[in-house]
């Protein structure tokens, strides 16, 4: 509900309060509402803040830039400017980050664009809106040439791009995510219907207030609270045109190549001649605003199709999808790279010859798993920038013909080049310049060991990790440096749970092959159980302690390379609400999880049921693997549904869960014996019993 005007803070703090709690106290049991508040920011104070923290409000401001820009509209009647009011109550909203929704800014192509988006960027908004000046063909806007909102909007555009992307943009953002087949994010463009109804202050409903802009009386719909429903409403005719998509559009709109992102635009703008049914007033600006942005964004950024991303929620994923999600995570270690380069320039300098005389030794250091663990946590101003100065010298290693010095990180007196080996001696201080001589690696004047890395495989594709000194960002303890005889027993147990992946889950195989990249060894567990994990940020790497036989290490190997993937996919699609607070039940957890907890938790044992289903066929001890297939497709299906049922989820994250439920589904239709089926559902019923009476 949004509480719009006029200027609604007018109605003062104590009347918006009485009306807050009015509506708050109607809709409690019926819906869980969310207000939001659009204002001049003229007379925004803290008693109006507490108001709005009170009852939970969003806070939009409207401001048309810098102060030259924002006195060409809004001054009072008497001359004077507004700015300096307006400015003092964004000061105080910035003070209360969990209000500050953004700033609404009306176009003027007559004001400089980036003067406008530096005036608004000083500001810290979480979100900008750019809106176009309402008008209609019978009344147009002003237009110097003839795209000049394009030309305005495109140079705002390459700049948010240049410093990237540093809060939304809800139209760049509504583009962006119509080209990858998600929701617009506003009413300006895209396909889908219209959500908004209007109570005006005499109770009658109207359509969006923007129609006014066509003919006088254009909202209205002839209803009103005390005698219609919003069901009534809602089939008034003007409700119903924006209700139809591409079938409600002006022929012309329907053969447009840019139809899907922009819709035919505001519903009002396409106002001509007593007919809603043409191409908006500024049609030419957003062919060339959306053919520039999707032009843009196609260059640099990475996306899935919908099949692609609809096989990876099934649960699996072949080589190809894998690959995409890998490329992706290239694209954003680089961008990582490039974030901290600043800290150390000579490092950085280096990397950046390297990277243009052997750019695929520089792909090879950065695809490192745990490159991005150091990046991310230097970004936070934790570890040491030096360590940049590793990546170089291993990236001057991997290529073999790079001669050169760098400064280099130490760590317990070794020096780790990531992918490559480390130097292990007493070395000491924080760090030690490396030579690296075709290949070779040395630091000249220290007496010490060189430990090339060490590989599971003979095709040298998945690394054996017990070096990197990054590689402790997991749930558990990381094991020390292996011994040659424990190397060799992780060697062969890795090779044949490969060969149980390959005969009895082929179909995780290729998924594997192209995305798994490192073992990380963990400390076994004091109690002797197997324990594994992930981190969200070390893409390709799973870690574990030694299982006990090769279908252990086949089920956590499959179980945490679900997490990798959805880690990965999450990096670039929003599959549910950040700001959701709430804690869910997880049937494998003994704590309520938050939603991206429960969601990575489904997805994986999504793999951990389709283990059991298949192994329950082979295993020496079938009575076993039937009751855990029993169970976990038990488990699974009640997540599946928690999700499905959370209210968190954004419209991917739903068709995502949809596509994990159509996975599962026919498993529970698979014939079980009676005794795995009836303890399975006994441990289920106990285990969410004993939950709720712990979380009650």
């Amino acid at each position: 509900m949004i509480l719009h005007g006029g200027e609604p803070l007018l109605a003062g703090p104590r009347r918006l309060d009485d009306i807050l709690t009015t509506l708050r106290g109607a809709l409690e049991g019926v819906t869980e509402a969310t207000f939001k508040v659009h204002t001049n920011g003229v007379l925004l104070n803290q008693a109006y803040l507490d108001v709005f923290g009170k009852h939970r409000v969003s806070v939009g401001v409207s401001l048309d830039g810098d102060r030259a820009a924002n006195d060409r509209h809004r001054r009072y009647a008497n001359g004077n400017s507004s700015f300096d009011k307006v400015i003092r109550g964004i000061r105080l909203l910035r003070n209360r980050p969990e209000l500050y929704s953004g700033l609404l800014c009306t176009i003027d192509v007559a004001n400089d664009p980036i003067t406008v988006y530096e005036a608004l960027a000083e500001l810290d908004p979480p979100r900008i809106d750019f809106l176009l000046p309402h008008a209609t063909w019978e009344e147009p806007p002003p237009r110097p040439s003839p795209v000049a909102y394009a030309d305005w909007l495109i140079k705002i555009f390459d700049r948010w791009e240049q410093d990237g992307r540093p809060f939304g943009i809800r139209l760049f953002d509504s583009v962006i995510a119509t080209m990858y087949g998600r929701p617009s994010m506003t009413e300006a463009i895209g396909l889908e219907p219209s959500t908004l109804v209007v109570i005006d202050t005499d109770g009658s409903y109207e359509q969006l207030d923007s129609l006014k802009v066509a003919f006088d009386g254009a909202p209205a719909t002839g209803f009103d609270v005390f005698n219609d429903s919003l069901d009534e409403v809602a089939r008034h005719p003007g409700v119903q045109a924006r209700q139809r998509g591409l079938a409600g559009l002006a022929e012309k709109c329907q053969q447009c190549p840019v139809v899907s992102s922009c819709g035919g635009g505001l519903y009002p703008h396409r106002f001509h001649a007593g007919s809603f049914l043409n191409p908006s007033v500024y049609c030419d600006d957003l062919l060339k605003l959306i053919t520039h942005i999707k032009e843009s964004v196609a260059m640099s950024h990475h996306s899935l199709t919908a099949a692609t991303l609809d096989l990876l929620a099934s649960g699996f994923g072949g080589e190809r999808e894998i690959q995409h999600l890998a490329e992706a995570q290239n694209s954003l270690r680089r961008s990582l790279a490039t974030a901290v380069r600043e800290s150390a320039p000579d490092s950085w300098a280096a990397l950046v010859e390297l990277d243009e005389r052997a750019p695929a030794a520089v792909a090879k250091v950065l695809a490192h798993p745990y490159v991005r663990v150091w990046a991310v946590d230097r970004l936070d101003g934790k570890n040491s920038p030096d360590y940049l100065g590793n990546i170089a010298a291993a990236a001057a290693s991997a290529s073999g013909s790079f001669t050169g010095s760098f400064t280099a990180e130490v760590s317990d007196g070794a020096v780790h080049l990531p992918g490559v080996g480390t130097f292990r001696g007493a070395l000491r201080g924080p760090t030690a310049t490396v030579s690296v001589t075709g290949g070779a690696v040395d630091v000249p004047g220290a007496r010490g060991e060189w430990e090339p890395v060490r590989f599971l495989d003979d095709e040298r594709r998945v690394l054996l990790e017990d070096c990197d000194p990054y590689r402790s960002c997991h749930q558990w303890p990381s094991a020390a440096r292996l011994s040659d005889a424990e190397f060799a027993a992780w060697r062969e147990r890795y090779a044949a749970a490969w060969e149980f992946i390959t005969t009895h889950l082929p179909e995780y195989a290729p998924g594997l092959r192209a995305g798994l990249t490192a073992l990380m060894p963990l400390a076994p567990a004091a109690d002797g159980r197997d324990v594994s994990s992930t981190a969200r940020h070390a893409f390709g790497a799973v870690a574990a302690a030694l299982p006990h036989d090769a279908a252990t290490m086949a089920l956590l190997i499959v179980h945490e390379f679900q997490h990798v993937k959805l880690g990965a996919i999450l990096d670039m699609f929003d599959l549910y609400d950040e700001h959701e607070t709430g804690l869910f039940y997880a049937p494998w957890r003994d704590d309520p999880r938050p939603i991206e907890g429960l969601l990575q938790g489904t997805y994986a044992h999504l793999a951990v049921t389709d283990f059991w289903r298949r192994y329950r066929h082979v295993s020496s001890d079938p009575a076993t693997a039937h009751r855990h297939f029993a169970q976990w497709r038990e488990h699974t299906a009640t997540a599946i549904e928690t999700l499905a049922d959370s209210g968190a989820l954004t419209e991917l994250g739903a068709r995502f869960t949809a596509r994990m439920r159509e996975t599962a589904a026919p498993w529970l239709a698979e014939e079980v014996p009676a005794e795995a089926l009836a303890a399975a559902r006994e441990s289920a019923r106990r285990h969410r019993e004993a939950y709720e009476a712990r979380t009650r």
